[in-house]
């Protein structure tokens, strides 16, 4: 964890909580080539990629556009080829630096030459508060692999989810006619599939990165906004973040590809709604659809929100999260 490094404070101006994903991303981006940096060649012989943003969480749900933010970060653990960063985002106010949120990431090294994965270098904690990161480390990793095992694709719900699942349904059944096809939206309560909410992103050149692919930040952003929006008219108010949960870059989006999204409501309780958006990119040639990243954002409003129902079986997992 020698390669801490501390950004130049920095007056961004800020019209939506999360356009500060692009400097959170070029900071783990950042710091990532410092850990893999060769004195030598006085650079990085590898190339670096976002493979998953693993956490964001809001500490503020007030980001001010005039006072100066601060970007501080280092390694918290490494693979064979992967990398984890933490990034601490803070803001100058009153006098003093107060945390405003903390995001970790995963990137992945990769030899420039051919495109493979590159090994990068250990790790090797200094003091108890470096081994205390380093085993943080390890147990995200960990839980990565859990859940990425966790899928209605490769197993099945668990008595719980089942419980859950059953009960939902038993909510929502009409005991008039006692049919599957029969269903009663309880009061206070709308069916996921009235909220939905969708778009479409034509992606230009100048959203592009050093790889000429469309950079993480500029898709992260969109599809926040349209979470965002989807939260806002959901719950009839302005909405603030609390939290963004695992995104995965499964697939790279090339320039001029036509990007749609899917926004969501799949969860809420009290004033919180938690949105999933599905980034999908479709060939107009080939008339395939590949989907490139599956976003969770969690939201909170200033009054309580009404309860989200499924309607289907679908949607059931979903909302137990086990999709």
């Amino acid at each position: 964890a020698d390669h801490v490094f501390q950004l130049l404070k920095i007056k961004i101006k800020i019209f939506m909580d999360l356009t500060v994903i692009s400097p959170l991303l070029s900071s783990s981006v950042l710091i990532s080539y410092s850990h893999t940096y060769n004195s030598e060649l006085k650079r990085s012989p590898l190339s670096i990629v976002t493979a998953l943003v693993d956490k964001i969480d809001m500490r503020q749900h007030v980001i001010y556009p005039d006072c100066d933010i601060k970007f501080t970060g280092h390694v918290t653990w490494v693979g064979k080829s992967s990398i984890e960063a933490k990034i601490h985002m803070s803001q100058y106010r009153d006098g003093a630096y107060a945390s405003v949120l903390d995001a970790t990431f995963v990137m992945v090294a990769r030899d420039p030459g051919n495109k493979r994965a590159a090994f990068v270098n250990p790790l090797t904690p200094e003091g108890p508060e470096e081994e205390r990161l380093l085993q943080e480390g390890e147990a995200n990793k960990s839980r990565r692999v859990e859940l990425s095992t966790a899928s209605l694709l490769k197993v099945a719900p668990t008595q719980e989810e089942r419980t859950v699942v059953h009960g939902l349904f038993l909510n929502t059944l009409d005991t008039n006619t006692v049919s599957f096809r029969s269903r009663i939206l309880p009061p206070n309560s709308v069916w996921m599939e009235d909220a939905k909410l969708k778009g479409l992103e034509i992606c230009h050149p100048q959203e592009r990165n050093i790889f000429n692919r469309i950079f993480g930040g500029f898709l992260m952003r969109k599809a926040y906004e349209l979470g965002w929006a989807n939260a806002c008219s959901y719950g009839g108010c302005r909405p603030s973040l609390v939290a963004v949960d695992d995104i995965l870059f499964q697939k790279p989006v090339e320039i001029g590809s036509l990007l749609m999204l899917s926004s969501q409501v799949c969860y809420t309780q009290g004033t919180y709604v938690q949105v999933r958006v599905h980034s999908e990119v479709f060939d107009p040639l080939t008339r395939q659809h590949n989907t490139t990243n599956i976003f969770h954002f969690t939201f909170t409003s200033d009054r309580d929100v009404p309860n989200i129902m499924p309607k289907t079986y679908g949607g059931e997992p979903v909302q137990t999260g086990n999709s």
